[in-house]
């Protein structure tokens, strides 16, 4: 795979309208990892304060 890319680059140089679609998908990339990242940060949060959550409602349920 990596030789794959490798030779993909390298025709970059020959075609400049590869070399302008490379890095527009480069840049799509790190744009959905970028919102990959902060929608699993954002689902841990939420995950935790439900977590929470259970655990009170859990708690006042319990009999003293």
């Amino acid at each position: 795979m990596a030789k794959a890319l490798i030779g993909h680059l390298n025709s970059d140089l020959r075609d400049p309208r590869l070399a302008v679609e490379n890095a527009r998908l480069r840049n799509r990339v790190a744009e959905l990892e970028s919102l990959v990242l902060r929608l699993s940060e954002e689902n841990d949060k939420l995950m935790s304060a439900r977590a929470a959550e259970i655990l009170t409602v859990e708690q006042e349920m319990q009999p003293a």
